[in-house]
């Protein structure tokens, strides 16, 4: 059974940093691409950033410069590397996976979730 445990969030002034890291588990063939999404309260989820296995990234307009994603893929993990946080940012951020478990077919799979807060 595949696994999404994510790990990173919390509590950050203004214009701090956090690093988000997302390790995939299980019985795994193939991880097509890995992603950030977030959802703030009474906002629908969005996409922050994505990665896919050739390493080709798309981020949203709201953290181009500031966010980086990135992967080790030995370790089946993605990070999402966030610098210059703004209170905008706070959200709850989950990690996402497009892969192939072994023996079966391609799908997505879903983290818990984990908060971020920026605030004074």
């Amino acid at each position: 059974q595949v696994q999404l445990v994510e790990s990173g969030g919390g509590l950050v002034q203004p214009g701090g940093s956090l690093r988000l890291s997302c390790a995939a588990s299980g019985s795994i063939s193939y991880i097509h691409a890995m992603g950030w999404y977030r959802q703030a309260p009474g906002k629908q989820r969005e996409l922050v950033a994505a990665i896919t296995s050739g390493g080709s990234t798309n981020y949203a307009d709201s953290v181009k410069g500031r966010f980086t994603i990135s992967t080790d893929n030995a370790k089946n993990t993605v990070y999402l590397q966030m610098n210059s946080l703004k209170p905008e940012d706070t959200a709850v951020y989950s990690c996402n996976a497009n892969l192939r478990p072994t023996g079966w077919g391609r799908r997505d799979y879903w983290g818990q979730g984990t908060q971020v807060t920026v605030s004074s």
